[in-house]
């Protein structure tokens, strides 16, 4: 099985008993950083607020051994956040298609993810389909996650570009609604 290393830029702005990035931790699915100087350098930031999409034109630069790193923050300070961010690494940023959230703060929205389900979607995207059920295990919302995502999860994994992954979102997922999120 080929593992993609996950890590997690932890801000501490959450709620600690909601937190799937310090669960992750816990069960040695991702390696915390408090410091956003000792993040890896090299590798995808998962950014909502980033143009570009994470893909299947991506996939090679992950063979290769790059990391795929989250923002764990809050939704409210997340500008913020993005920034200190950018000034200290050099990492791409890189959004994710849409799906639907299935955690307990943001369950069913559209692209309000938590931590452990962007990383579980990048993976899924990255054709690393049994580190993202892995990871999801110690949740109690991971299999609904799957399933509520089930669709567009097994189109997005089978998208030959980041171009026509892009496109595929919108079968699932209509512009117009979002904008109420």
């Amino acid at each position: 099985m080929e593992f993609t290393p996950l890590h997690i830029i932890h801000l501490d702005q959450d709620d600690p008993k909601k937190c799937t990035a310090k669960k992750m931790e816990k069960y040695g699915n991702a390696i915390l950083h408090n410091n956003v100087s000792k993040s890896p350098k090299r590798g995808f930031l998962l950014n909502p607020r980033s143009n570009a999409l994470l893909g299947p034109d991506d996939k090679r630069m992950i063979d290769l051994g790059a990391s795929l790193v989250a923002l764990d923050c809050s939704w409210k300070q997340i500008d913020d956040s993005l920034d200190l961010i950018k000034k200290k690494t050099k990492l791409v940023n890189k959004s994710l298609p849409l799906v639907l959230a299935a955690n307990e703060v943001s369950w069913g929205k559209p692209g309000r993810l938590s931590t452990v389900e962007a990383f579980a979607i990048s993976l899924w995207i990255l054709g690393r389909e049994n580190q993202a059920k892995k990871i999801l295990q110690p949740f109690r919302f991971g299999k609904q996650f799957l399933e509520l995502n089930k669709e567009p999860l097994v189109a997005y994994s089978n998208a030959k570009s980041n171009e026509e992954l892009e496109k595929l979102q919108w079968d699932f997922f209509n512009k117009s609604l979002l904008s109420n999120y």
